[in-house]
Parts: C-alpha cells; structure tokens; sequence
C-alpha cells in the first residue's frame, strides 16, 4: 500500500494564476506532483533531484560541535 502526503509550500507562487501560498505537494512513493489548489494547475517534479548532503570535512575543527542534522 503506498503512502500518499501532501503538503503546502509557504511562500510559492503559482506559475499559471500567480496566487501566492497556494501551492500544494504531493507525495506518493517516489513521484511528487505540485497543484495550485486555486486555479488548478498541475505539474509534476520528475526531474528535481534533492540535492546531495555535503559531508563534514574532517580538517574543520568539531569544537564546540553539537550535532549534525540529516533530514531523512
């Protein structure tokens, strides 16, 4: 059973009617769609990639170092 998530992305504008904060993301396994939930226009994000976390250097001093943080 796959997973379907949706969420709103704060601040995006619309390409079609240009409305701000109306855009909405979905989420279902591996393929992510965006819609306007105004005007209704759709695209998908196929060909984003999610860029690559960049690995801690082990030359940079880790004093004072709290944690890292890696987004799943």
């Amino acid at each position: 059973m796959t997973q379907t998530r949706k969420r709103f992305i704060a601040g995006a504008e619309c390409p079609a009617c240009h409305a701000q904060d109306t855009l909405m993301l979905t989420i279902e396994g591996n393929e992510e769609k965006v819609s306007c939930v105004q005007c209704g226009h759709e695209f998908s994000e196929r060909g984003a990639k999610k860029p690559e976390p960049e690995a801690v250097k082990p030359s940079v001093s880790q004093e004072g170092l709290i944690g890292i943080f890696k987004p799943e």
